[in-house]
């Protein structure tokens, strides 16, 4: 379908160090929006455009106000009726000398004139003061389509009579805290503004659309994830080649090293993927590795760089004879740690040299056969219920984490006991059957449906 670009803009105005940013980054659903206690912060407008798929809105997160009492008095000696107040206002952004006395005021008030509706935001943990009607009447002059957030930072102390003075000013007030603001109250506060402001009813309508079928999108996308990062982990296996048996065997404590660190890189790869899929770029998380079966190693022999009996056979019988370019070109040019065999041909045939007889010949002091010592796959069953519960436990925090709550996320291990038992026996069969090929080495076709059973309440959140 393509996108209607009609987009409804609004302005996320108020005094300075009020939560500002915090509910611009909740409402843009990504946490790049600078945020800081510091007052004053913002310093000239920052324009985020949203796009939903199928429409758009856009925030501007504006200065605060920092002299609304002068602003006012300007206001009043250049209109003399409620009919100029809207282009007194318009006067005043386009003045140069009040762009150099009140640049926070004229950046604040430029996207109101240019047609944003206003997001007025208050800190509700902090009494409410006269000295706000000021920039409150400012805000009624420009006669857009307006909403005020009370925003308890600290405390619910306030609330009531912030209710009380602002409803004297605005249609809709609402108590909106960003940081804990579930997904169903930003849908809310976005059907209020289609009240609102009547043209952009379609759009807003389209983009709570777009954002629930979003929403469902990131279940399917995260069990995505979790399949591959569930096939890789059970799996993977790191062997490397060496000359004897007891050579191979010394070679453990380095493979178990390798091993386990490629395990956990691979987690940590699909965890950054799935805090990037929730727009959570810059979410710290502090993960407590899993701790890794030692039983994993084991010692094999192998065939000339790989090569079992069966390939060996087909080699000879493919090329009668093989020389030094020939097996060169059956192992690609990989050597196996052996050093590369060189100089002379190996006239070697399969009448009368078999592969058992391949692994005990030299070339030059150099064996053509070994051992490989082996650091997996996975054989321990609870393992994948231990990834499966480790990855859930970030899904959650992070469908159900704001975006402007920048605090780490501890991570622990989600017990699947009692989710398994509220699923269905033919679902907690077909998961436990996908676990079971998965420790196999076995493919499992079904996985994801698997998996999905799992997430299937979260689609509807």
């Amino acid at each position: 379908m393509k996108m209607n670009r009609s987009r409804a803009s609004f302005a996320v105005v108020g005094h300075p160090n009020k939560g500002k940013s915090s509910i611009v980054s909740t409402l843009a659903r990504d946490d790049s929006v600078m945020i800081s206690r510091q007052s004053g912060t913002t310093t000239h407008s920052d324009h985020y455009k949203i796009d939903t798929g199928n429409a758009g809105y856009e925030l501007i997160d504006t200065p605060g106000f920092q002299r609304p009492k002068k602003v006012l008095h300007w206001l009043n000696q250049n209109a003399h009726s409620a009919a100029q107040r809207a282009e007194a206002v318009r006067k005043f952004v386009l003045d140069p000398i009040c762009a150099e006395k009140f640049p926070d005021e004229v950046q604040l008030l430029t996207p109101l004139v240019e047609g944003a509706a206003i997001l007025y935001v208050v800190d509700g943990s902090r009494p409410y003061g006269v000295e706000y009607e000021a920039e409150m009447e400012i805000l009624r002059w420009t006669g857009r389509p307006s909403m005020a957030l009370i925003n308890p930072i600290e405390n619910e102390s306030h609330v009531e009579s912030w209710k009380n003075a602002l409803e004297q000013f605005f249609k809709i007030v609402r108590v909106f805290n960003p940081m804990q603001a579930g997904f169903s109250k930003q849908v809310a506060l976005l059907e209020a503004f289609s009240h609102l402001e009547t043209r952009w009813s379609s759009v807003l309508g389209q983009v709570i659309i777009d954002l629930k079928s979003h929403q469902k999108a990131q279940v399917v996308q995260s069990v995505e994830l979790l399949c591959g990062l569930l096939s890789d982990l059970c799996y993977y296996q790191y062997h490397q080649k060496a000359l004897t048996e007891t050579q191979a065997k010394s070679l453990k404590p380095v493979l178990q090293k390798k091993y386990n660190h490629w395990m956990r890189e691979r987690e940590q790869r699909t965890f950054k993927e799935l805090c990037e899929l929730f727009s959570h770029h810059q979410c710290v998380l502090q993960t407590q590795e899993f701790d890794l079966p030692p039983d994993l190693f084991d010692s094999e022999q192998w065939y000339a760089w790989g090569l079992d009996k069966k390939q060996l056979s087909t080699v000879s019988a493919m090329t009668g004879a093989i020389t030094g370019a020939a097996l060169d070109a059956v192992v690609a040019g990989h050597s196996f740690m052996l050093g590369a065999i060189g100089g002379g041909v190996l006239g070697f045939t399969s009448a009368w040299l078999g592969a058992d007889k391949l692994t005990k010949t030299s070339v030059k002091g150099l064996p053509l056969g070994g051992y490989q010592a082996c650091m997996g796959p996975m054989r321990n069953l609870n393992f994948p219920y231990v990834v499966i519960g480790r990855f859930l436990f970030l899904f959650e925090q992070l469908k159900n984490k704001n975006h402007a709550d920048r605090s780490s996320i501890i991570m622990s291990e989600e017990v699947l006991t009692s989710k398994i038992e509220q699923m269905q026996k033919s679902e907690s069969k077909a998961l436990h059957l996908a676990c079971k090929k998965l420790i196999g080495q076995k493919p499992v076709e079904d996985l994801r449906d698997s998996l999905m059973a799992l997430f299937v309440s979260y689609e509807n959140d």
